[in-house]
């Protein structure tokens, strides 16, 4: 098959790409009933569905996640004794945050200087559209060569884990000998990176008690503990002088092998302002994708505006600690919380409670299914060759994955480059992104039949 054959296809299929992605964006599908009624989630699942049917997928099904939620389900039969690759999506979207600070409307997808903006573009319903992309082109030139699960998950951003714990109820369904999973992104914009790394996550809701009712500062202050105060002495028991994360008995020290990430690169893509320094110590990639990393998500304390001289009953903080590959989430959430026991001052009480739990990951890359994503990623990027990078936050699914299925070959790639601006005001896609990485997907099936690779289900 000529290889310009399946580039020319799915460049003429942008336009129609264009208005089914605009459909898709337009789902307020937020995972949170306080921002987006479920219907919305529904909708953009039923849609999701639709699709694959009219790509001739079977078993298509909308299946009902243990946390409330949906995901979406279909196969597409390919030759005997084909392979099978599962490619994963998903369409919940985390909240447009101010919406009067987006250049356009976040539901409503917008074209400006050759990207796509709107809620969901790059993270992750774009790549909805790629694995759509891909597949019709194939499908345009021959066939598709191999068996084609999908799974679109709509519970990713919540981090509930409702499809981790269907899949391990139902382990056959998600069975693959390669997995794609398209919710990470290249390093650079036109620099092809498949993620090989995640770092895991614990979450602790951490309170502190120290009186019965607040106090009158002037009349209790000096003896009277202050649960805030003592509350901040734990946070910042967290973090040595120069910021690396301290958590008793947790390794810190872990080295980057891959990508190299420049600190003049990392202090642009991070926003840095002019004179601040970056914590820890290492290479960018150490600090990143190799040791751990623990920061404050919240804290329940009185606003300034307003503030009175008080001593404070009690205060209350949420923690998030990343946890690098080689290192066990579990065990990290133990030393976490034997830390905070062990450093919370003067007798307090503090009480400590699971949020959630993601463990990190490290792909093997020895297998003809990585062979097969550098040819195909040097055919969609030509004069590039296949970088391996690492992320620094984490996708519970793909553990999960590893733990059913140690056989199966596990890629991350995707749309979420640093110009994607996910999780923020003004997201967006690349439209070259989007054509190349379809193009990518579909020379990676392609190569990954002609290897030769049997049919093993994971």
């Amino acid at each position: 098959m000529d290889e310009n054959l399946i580039a020319g296809t799915i460049a003429t299929m942008i336009p129609t790409a264009r208005r089914e992605l605009t459909e898709l964006v337009a789902f307020r599908s937020v995972a949170d009933l306080d921002v987006s009624p479920r219907g919305e989630s529904e909708k953009a699942a039923q849609w999701i569905a639709d699709a694959l049917r009219a790509e001739a997928f079977a078993d298509v099904t909308v299946l009902d996640m243990p946390d409330g939620w949906q995901s979406v389900y279909g196969f597409l039969p390919g030759p005997p004794d084909a392979p099978t690759v599962l490619l994963y999506a998903h369409f919940d979207v985390q909240p447009a945050l101010d919406e009067t600070a987006w250049t356009s409307p976040p539901f409503t997808l917008t074209e400006r200087d050759g990207r796509w903006y709107g809620r969901g573009t790059a993270d992750c319903k774009g790549a909805v559209l790629m694995h759509l992309l891909a597949l019709r082109a194939l499908k345009a030139h021959g066939g598709v060569p191999v068996n084609v699960k999908v799974i679109v998950e709509g519970s990713e951003e919540q981090g509930t884990g409702g499809l981790e714990q269907y899949a391990r109820a139902h382990p056959r369904l998600l069975a693959a000998d390669a997995v794609l999973v398209a919710d990470a992104g290249n390093f650079r914009r036109g620099v092809p990176t498949v993620t090989t790394a995640l770092r895991g996550i614990t979450m602790l809701r951490v309170q502190v008690d120290t009186l019965r009712a607040d106090l009158h500062s002037g009349q209790f202050g000096g003896p009277a503990p202050d649960a805030l105060t003592a509350l901040l002495k734990i946070l910042a028991s967290l973090t040595g002088e120069d910021g690396t994360a301290r958590v008793d008995g947790l390794a810190a020290d872990g080295h980057w092998p891959g990508l190299d990430y420049s600190e003049a690169d990392f202090r642009a893509d991070a926003g840095l302002l002019d004179g601040v320094r970056l914590t820890g110590t290492g290479s960018v990639g150490d600090r990143l994708w190799a040791r751990p990393s623990v920061g404050v998500m919240g804290i329940d304390c009185p606003p300034v505006e307003g503030a009175t001289p008080t001593i404070h009953a009690t205060a209350r903080a949420a923690l998030s600690l990343r946890v690098p590959p080689g290192q066990d989430a579990r065990t990290a959430t133990s030393l976490l919380s034997a830390h905070i026991e062990k450093r919370t001052p003067w007798g307090a009480r503090v009480s400590i409670e699971p949020m959630g739990q993601g463990e990190p990951f490290r792909a093997d890359t020895s297998g003809p299914a990585y062979t097969a994503m550098a040819q195909a990623l040097g055919t969609a990027f030509p004069g590039q060759t296949m970088r391996l990078g690492g992320f620094g936050g984490g996708i519970p699914l793909c553990g999960t994955l590893a733990e059913l299925y140690p056989r199966a070959e596990i890629l991350l790639f995707g749309l979420s480059e640093p110009e994607a601006n996910i999780h923020a005001v003004d997201e967006s896609v690349s439209v070259d992104e989007l054509r190349r990485l379809a193009v990518t997907e579909a020379h990676f099936l392609r190569g990954y039949a002609a290897n030769g690779v049997r049919s093993g289900q994971g």
